[in-house]
């Protein structure tokens, strides 16, 4: 009995895969977690990629928003161009590159967004393979 119900509980809960899709012309990758989401774009037309971090409570007004990578290849990314909206529950930064940030993704345990004195961690199980055909999708336009 103790197993069905734990196998219904497991089967209720949401799930929190990294997953690399396609809308429209844009490569996405998606990841949400109880704590936050995360959305990564790339717009060949640009060409220009995107990632949206977005969490219930709002993001505290600060000149610096920094990505910190811990694992195997750990790395810091840091950005003053980061724009917020939705009440502060989302920020977005766009750039021509992000292989510091896909290096981050592939290559790590987990990711931590750190803007003013709140940091918000990200787990990066399952990443690598996404990640992977995500940075596919930008070569090919496809995924």
């Amino acid at each position: 009995m103790r197993l069905i119900l734990t196998l219904l509980f497991l089967a209720a809960m949401p799930a929190h895969a990294w997953q690399a899709t396609t809308d429209g012309r844009l490569c996405v990758l998606t990841h949400s977690e109880a704590q936050g989401d995360v959305r990564l774009t790339y717009d060949p037309a640009g060409p220009a990629y995107s990632i949206t971090l977005r969490r219930p409570a709002p993001w505290p007004d600060a000149p610096v928003l920094a990505l910190r990578f811990d694992g195997p290849r750990g790395l810091t990314s840091t950005t003053d161009r980061h724009v917020m909206a939705d009440a502060n529950t989302s920020l977005t930064v766009t750039d021509r590159g992000f292989g510091n940030v896909l290096n981050g993704l592939e290559f790590n345990d987990e990711a931590t967004a750190l803007i003013g004195d709140q940091t918000t961690r990200f787990p990066l199980k399952g990443a690598a393979p996404e990640v992977r055909i995500f940075r596919d999708c930008t070569v090919a336009g496809l995924v």
